[in-house]
């Protein structure tokens, strides 16, 4: 056998695990990251079968299916868990002077934090709030796929030595006051304060799975699109589309976009740069008119 020929055997028979293994994860967990990106997916996996000793996928799915608590920790393979608090600063900037002073407007907020890791664009966005004087009439919902991720996001400690970039983030979105303010050192390690989260609504809750749970005047989900095929995408935004009042506002990160999806229709862009849709404030008809409800 030549060695082309060689390489799409190899090829093949490590999509036909992956499929398999995605397959068997969604049967016994429930769990569907069938339609992630596969590019994706197939290094978090690599990585996992390097962490679990395994030589194939299909050595780690056997352990998935036979194993105890490994799917627990196959999670943080799968989930990614890399944020920090004000992670681009133009962003909380933009909400800061454009668009809290339209939710101001209103009596009472929900805050949807979709795929919010271990919590640090919740409390960037409990800060933000508060600083604009919006914290007590706000409900945040933050929720993820990842019960362990959400565990450390309640507890809302972090390592000591990322303050420094957590508090010049906080400065360039337009901090109102010293970072500091927010948490108390001790061992190494930041506690946020409890207050913070003391109108947060934790939840998990899965994209690719789960339906609408409330009606929200901003959803915020920033670096979650990027891992998901178009299918899953469009399925995502369109939980948004859902969920958002008319009028309301979707954040999402920066490498993500509207601009293929099949809902791209239902929003105008707000401010292009930092990624921010707002809800059309009327249905439009198939032929793109607009019409006051």
């Amino acid at each position: 056998m030549s060695e082309d020929l060689m390489i799409e055997k190899l090829a093949k028979t490590r999509e036909i695990e992956l499929s398999l293994l995605l397959e068997a994860i969604y049967r016994a967990s429930h769990y569907d990251f069938r339609g992630y990106s596969q590019a994706s997916i197939i290094r978090r996996m690599d990585q996992a079968c390097q962490h679990f000793g395994c030589s194939s996928l299909s050595m780690l799915q056997h352990l998935v299916l036979h194993q105890p608590g490994v799917m627990t920790r196959l999670l943080d393979f799968l989930t990614v868990q890399v944020s920090e608090l004000f992670r681009d600063p133009g962003y909380y900037r933009r909400l800061r002077e454009e668009v809290l002073p339209h939710l101001r407007t209103y009596p009472s907020l929900k805050v949807w934090i979709a795929g919010c890791s271990e919590g640090e664009e919740l409390y960037s966005m409990a800060i933000l709030f508060r600083e604009e004087g919006l914290a007590s009439r706000t409900i945040f919902y933050a929720t993820d796929i990842n019960p362990e991720a959400l565990r450390k996001a309640e507890a809302g400690i972090y390592a000591l030595d990322r303050m420094a970039l957590f508090t010049d983030n906080h400065r360039a979105s337009g901090g109102r006051s010293s970072l500091s303010d927010y948490y108390t050192a001790a061992y190494g390690a930041a506690v946020f304060d409890k207050t913070l989260r003391a109108q947060t609504v934790f939840s998990e809750h899965n994209l690719v799975a789960d339906q609408v749970f409330a009606e929200v005047h901003l959803v915020s989900c920033r670096n979650v699109l990027i891992y998901f095929d178009r299918a899953l995408q469009d399925r995502a935004i369109g939980l948004f589309d859902e969920s958002l009042v008319r009028g309301g506002f979707l954040g999402l990160g920066l490498q993500e976009t509207l601009a293929f999806s099949r809902h791209n229709d239902n929003f105008n862009e707000f401010a292009g740069r930092e990624k921010i849709y707002r809800k059309r404030l009327a249905p439009r008809d198939d032929e793109g008119r607009h019409h006051v409800a």
